[in-house]
């Protein structure tokens, strides 16, 4: 294992500490005050400067995400809201979304508030707000690499209708800035049912400067509203107050050899908590082939200045839209998808 700018053998490490976790571990824990109360977290610290809290009340979404005690991810006014508070029509959704680095959209709607097939849909579907059950969360040593693993399972159902569950795994080693998310999502009934899934990362300041670039994998950018420019998409600037949201999609997309894509932020002069600065940079990849669309939700607005960046297998308009286009992807009765993303900072 390689921390602190050398290899370590794990009695070289057990040597010096009285427990792994006063390097770095998981720790489970819940806020007790205010609409927040009951909500549960589990942080995880690599050692080497990342933490980041994975919210078993919420889909096992990630929260807040730093990197050296500096924030990267971007929270909403809500805050780690408890899900009971949750309203599924039409934006309510945005009453107690978290924000936060991840949160998971899905699983049967994404997308603005429509219907389809008469039925009615609220902004980006139910499961960010379901709580994961069969939950597991540990530090384990394997030769003389410690791995941090959590996993639980996320369900959508209802009488008569989807059978939806989502099995999530998040893994981190000691002494690495990264994490993978493992995800399977499978229907478990007898029909077959549309399969919506958007990933909403959501990146904030000090990571959002006007000097941090951001680096896409695509060759031709269309955004969804006519009207909003594309030029400067891969750019960020000062908050604006009453700015209008700007989305784009991303089409063209080059993979690497593994076919997987890639978007980059850096920040060449990323703030330390001692003062100083450094070049950073935050790396989110996935496979094209699971998730082939991909959304930028840009909003420097006062208040609400954040960065979406959104792997998906659909886009934002609705299940409606998806349908009529021919792009909405089914999935069969007792069938499964697997999703892979990882995040690494350099």
């Amino acid at each position: 294992m390689k921390l602190y700018g050398r290899i370590w053998t794990r009695r070289e490490i057990e040597a010096r500490v009285g427990r792994t976790e006063q390097i770095g571990g998981v720790r489970r824990f819940r806020w007790d005050e205010g609409r927040e109360s009951g909500s549960e977290q589990i942080e995880v610290r690599t050692g080497a400067g990342l933490r980041y809290l994975v919210s078993p009340s919420r889909a096992l979404d990630i929260s807040l995400a730093e990197f050296g005690g500096v924030p990267l991810s971007w929270q909403s006014p809500n805050g780690d809201v408890h899900p009971a508070y949750y309203d599924d029509e039409g934006l309510e959704w945005l009453r107690t979304a978290v924000g936060g680095l991840l949160m998971t959209c899905g699983l049967s709607y994404v997308g603005a508030p429509g219907e389809d097939e008469g039925e009615a849909f609220g902004l980006h579907g139910r499961i960010h707000h379901q709580p994961a059950h069969h939950i597991a969360s540990e530090g384990y040593w394997r030769d003389d690499e410690y791995h941090m693993r959590i996993a639980g399972t996320v369900s959508e159902t209802r009488i008569f209708g989807e059978s939806l569950h989502l099995r999530r795994t998040i893994h981190s080693r000691l002494g690495e800035n990264s994490f993978t998310i493992r995800d399977v999502v499978e229907n478990n009934g007898f029909s077959e049912m549309p399969l919506m899934l958007l990933y909403h990362f959501n990146f904030g300041f000090p990571l959002l400067t006007e000097k941090t670039k951001i680096e896409f994998p695509s060759q031709r950018i269309v955004a969804r509203d006519e009207g909003v420019p594309v030029d400067g998409y891969e750019r960020w600037q000062t908050p604006e107050a009453d700015f209008s949201e700007w989305v784009y999609y991303h089409e063209g997309k080059v993979a690497d050899e593994d076919g997987r894509l890639t978007v980059s932020l850096h920040n060449p002069e990323f703030p330390t908590a001692g003062g100083g600065t450094r070049p950073l940079t935050v790396r989110l990849s996935w496979y094209q082939a699971q998730l082939p669309r991909l959304i930028q939700w840009k909003m420097p607005g006062a208040g609400t200045h954040v960065l979406g960046i959104e792997p998906a297998n659909c886009y934002v308009e609705g299940r409606a839209k998806e349908r009529a286009q021919g792009t909405l992807e089914m999935l069969p009765p007792g069938a499964s998808r697997e999703f892979e993303l990882k995040l690494e900072i350099f």
